[in-house]
């Protein structure tokens, strides 16, 4: 009976879940088609009469249908921006498309389009209210009504200031004098498109007024609705509390996954299961909480932390995605309705069966050889064996030799340098350093690459020579596999060059090598392939195909390829 009972229950939620996400998008598109009908019904001249009959029956001022008119537009550019939030279930969204819906009924009595846009606003506002258990996510936690509201008056303000200096300047042969009251009376008016006390002379100037008042309040609207509804971006800063738990689950469960311990950045939110048994790390961008690699700890627990990441995310309007998940991952991720893509491969190298010796590896072999002669000497130590200053003195040149302001990297980039157990590699010539890398630990017997630096001014071969003196060291000293780089769309570009190949293949390698001018893709495919790894295939987790873009922008970001403008990113994070 209990089991029939959760059973019920289960599908009785999913049920409801399923109305939910049909009766959201419906009203998405209504409040688009409201949106746009209140634009047309506004801007088109073609059947619109701002003394329609309606207004003709209330005996309103051409004062007043003018006014109307404006708020319809207004109001119509509101709830298509409006739109977006209510895709994602904000509950501020919610309300303020409630109050907009029934602005904009309000607005068309003053306009002949009463039976388009005006039922059309009727219909929604019934829906809205029909709809309202669906609403649930919160506000975006860093920002607040009061900074709207801050930006509303500030520019309503503006607009009002700028009117009333025009206006106490201008000479009588433009319009009539005016006494303080009433300069204080048109500017107020004109904010909302309405004909004061004033006497205009020139057309132009009357224009002028009345655009400074209506531009400064529409924009003023459209901004202080901006900041009520954009995503936020919290900056996010693991505790120690919580970057000790999870140090905890990588030491039981560290073997399994060789991103695992990426997701000790400190840039990152943690959520754990109930159990404790199982974690999600993630960072907030651009609307989508952004996770890297497999959840940690025991694999059977990753729902019970993947539960709590939807909800918070549910809860919050962030979508959901997870970049560099391993298959075992993207099929846990899976079961829980969202879309999987392969977006590449990590190269992997089994230290057992490394050897310089063989044709294949000739190449390495002779880049390695060219830099020994050249008088490179290569230098393997565990992090704490360094002596002290080298340190800083290492993450000083690493940062120098980057060549971008930007920190690149998420899933496979840990951020700093020194932890313990980490493995820290460089190459000097004449006692100068011209090459660090460093290798954080994966479980007990296993490394990943993280930071792969030198000077541009060395020879070419050094990494190689690093990468291989490392691999060696990594044989003799008990450590049986070591990640190196992700080579992204691998397989599309091996596809792609092969005899035979068809049509879509080699236009995809041609796409991908046209964008490797930029982004590293081809070259780090072909440095990889250099050491004979084997390929791990490695996975993006997203809602839909809707959604690709928004993670798209957000993943490219996170790695520090692209994405918004810096100036945006730090408007958002304000």
């Amino acid at each position: 009976m209990r089991v029939a009972r959760v059973v019920t229950e289960t599908r009785a939620q999913h049920t409801w879940q399923a109305a939910g996400v049909t009766s959201v998008v419906a009203i998405t598109w209504v409040t688009r088609l409201a949106g746009l009908l209140a634009i047309v019904s506004t801007v088109v001249p073609m059947g619109r009469d701002v003394r329609g009959h309606v207004a003709k029956w209330l005996e309103l001022p051409s004062e007043a249908t003018t006014a109307a008119a404006a708020v319809a537009l207004v109001t119509g550019v509101l709830l298509i921006m409006l739109a977006a939030g209510l895709r994602r279930r904000k509950r501020r969204a919610w309300q303020l498309a409630v109050g907009f819906a029934a602005l904009l009924a309000l607005s068309h009595l003053g306009l002949r389009h009463v039976f388009g846009a005006g039922v059309v606003s009727v219909v929604l506002l019934a829906g809205l209210i029909g709809t309202r258990r669906y609403f649930i996510a919160r506000p975006d936690p860093t920002v607040g009504r009061w900074r709207a509201l801050r930006v509303l008056l500030q520019l309503v303000l503006a607009g009002f200031v700028l009117n009333f200096a025009l206006l106490s300047v201008a000479p009588a042969r433009m319009l009539d004098p005016m006494s303080f009251a009433d300069r204080f009376s048109q500017s107020a008016l004109a904010l909302a498109g309405v004909s004061g006390p004033a006497v205009f002379h020139e057309m132009w100037f009357e224009d002028l007024s009345a655009s400074v008042g209506l531009v400064f309040s529409i924009t003023g609207v459209l901004v202080s609705a901006y900041f009520l509804l954009r995503s936020s971006e919290p900056a996010p800063e693991l505790s120690d509390d919580e970057l000790a738990r999870l140090h905890e689950l990588l030491k039981q469960h560290g073997e399994r996954d060789s991103l695992g311990y990426f997701a000790l950045r400190r840039d990152k939110f943690a959520v754990f299961s109930k159990t404790g048994k199982a974690a999600v790390t993630f960072r907030v961008i651009a609307g989508v909480a952004l996770t890297s690699a497999d959840p940690l700890g025991d694999h059977e627990a990753w729902p019970g932390a993947i539960e709590e990441y939807l909800d918070i995310c549910k809860r919050n309007a962030w979508l959901p995605a997870a970049m560099g998940a391993s298959e075992l991952g993207a099929t846990v991720w899976a079961r829980f309705g969202l879309e999987v893509l392969e977006i590449g491969d990590e190269a992997v190298v089994d230290t057992e069966t490394f050897t310089l010796e063989g044709r294949v590896m000739r190449g390495v072999r002779q880049a390695s050889s060219r830099t020994k002669r050249a008088g490179y000497k290569v230098l393997v130590r565990r992090a704490e064996d360094l002596r002290p200053g080298e340190l800083s003195e290492l993450v000083h040149l690493a940062a120098t030799w980057r060549g971008t302001e930007t920190e690149r990297g998420f899933s496979m980039a840990l951020g700093r340098m020194g932890d313990p157990g980490s493995v820290i590699v460089t190459a000097e010539q004449g006692g100068r350093v011209r090459g660090v890398l460093q290798f954080v630990p994966w479980g007990e017997r296993g490394l990943s690459l993280d930071v792969m630096r030198r000077d541009r001014t060395a020879d070419n071969g050094v990494n190689e020579l690093m990468i291989s003196e490392l691999l060696l060291y990594s044989r003799e000293n008990g450590i049986d596999h070591v990640s190196l780089n992700f080579a992204a769309f691998r397989a599309l570009m091996e596809q792609g060059q092969r005899i035979g190949a068809g049509p879509v293949a080699r236009l995809s390698a041609k796409v991908l090598h046209f964008f490797s001018r930029w982004i590293q893709i081809e070259s780090l495919y072909r440095f990889n392939a250099k050491f004979q790894p084997r390929w791990v295939p490695r996975y993006l987790v997203y809602p839909g195909v809707g959604s690709l873009p928004r993670v798209g922008i957000a993943t490219f970001e996170a790695e520090g390829l692209g994405g918004r403008s810096p100036w945006l990113r730090r408007l958002l994070q304000r």
